[in-house]
């Protein structure tokens, strides 16, 4: 909290400064302007005396001398006006830059936060399992219910690696494509069926077309599928369903993951999408993660030029929906 709370600090000053650095180089382009036409209107003014009222050619030089001042008043405003330009959209990208930066900054800290959360929290779990199997002797029920638990948080810490190394590696462009005809509904179908067996006591529902082929590396779309389905379970009550759905349409196929919890809103829908991006307070938040499992889903989806997005379920909840295009 403490950290947090100077990072807001810092961010203050900084762009306190920022504004009035800004307002002063504005203020001095405005003084040397105004500084300039003084000094033009002097010029005028001088040469004006010296004319003569006699000479043939008064007209002519009067002419003259007030063209002089509109171009040289032209030009001041002309060179203002593309100075005054230039600070402004370079006062953009700088402050726009900053506030990324501060932005991603904060965001890598509550990453940090979350992975290590995420991180302690099953090793401890199944070292505490394993030592209640190794210093008591269980009934078959009780073993089997602990080792239940152990293997769920041991497949919590492998979907985390592989989210962070895949995510590593389609940001940096190392990942190496594995392409090939795969059965998304048989993939669906066994996707569905490990989280039945790790989640026992919540309401699965299922409804997938049966021998629909796409072009696609299996391992990134098992890894989407099992991120779309464990953010479902995150953010809905364990009483309510969760649903997948696979259909094919004329130009596309369509794949839904569909949960009965709070819902996300509007303003929120392409932001969860963004890479360490998590609603609320990460000091906060009781659900777990790493910001990582639908920004890793977008980039995974725009790997097989398809289309993912969030529609808000009804009565409740959200509705995640990919489009492979046929």
């Amino acid at each position: 909290m403490n950290s947090s709370l100077l990072k807001n600090k810092a961010l203050v000053i900084a762009t306190t400064v920022y504004w009035f650095l800004l307002l002063y180089i504005v203020a001095a382009q405005v003084f040397w302007y105004i500084e300039l036409q003084r000094q033009n209107r002097q010029m005028t003014a001088y040469k004006l005396i010296e004319l003569k009222t006699d000479d043939p050619a008064f007209h002519a030089r009067l002419n003259k001398i007030k063209k002089e001042e509109q171009v040289k008043t032209a030009q001041y405003i002309g060179e203002g006006a593309i100075f005054l330009l230039f600070t402004l959209v370079g006062a953009v990208f700088v402050y726009r830059a900053v506030r990324r930066q501060f932005r991603l900054s904060q965001q890598q800290q509550n990453f940090m936060m979350a992975i290590t959360h995420e991180l302690k929290t099953p090793i401890a779990v199944t070292k505490l399992n394993l030592e209640t199997l190794k210093k008591h002797k269980l009934d078959d029920q009780r073993q089997q219910k602990l080792l239940q638990m152990t293997l769920q948080e041991t497949e919590r810490l492998n979907s985390l690696a592989n989210n962070i190394l895949i995510s590593s590696q389609l940001e940096t462009g190392g990942y190496q494509s594995a392409k090939e005809e795969v059965d998304v509904s048989d993939l669906a179908t066994g996707c569905i069926q490990d989280f039945k067996h790790r989640f026992p006591e919540r309401t699965w529902n299922s409804a997938i077309e049966k021998n629909i082929i796409t072009n696609g590396d299996l391992l990134l779309l098992q890894i989407m599928v099992n991120n779309l389905l464990e953010n479902a379970i995150k953010y809905s009550p364990e009483e309510t369903a969760i649903s997948i759905q696979l259909k094919k349409h004329p130009r596309f196929v369509e794949l839904n993951v569909i949960d009965e919890g709070l819902g996300i809103p509007d303003d929120e829908k392409k932001k969860v999408f963004d890479r360490f991006y998590r609603m609320g307070n990460e000091a906060i938040r009781k659900t777990q993660g790493t910001g990582l499992g639908l920004y890793l889903c977008s980039k995974i989806a725009a790997y097989h030029n398809a289309e993912i997005f969030v529609r808000d379920n009804r009565p409740a909840g959200s509705n995640f929906t990919i489009h492979f295009k046929i």
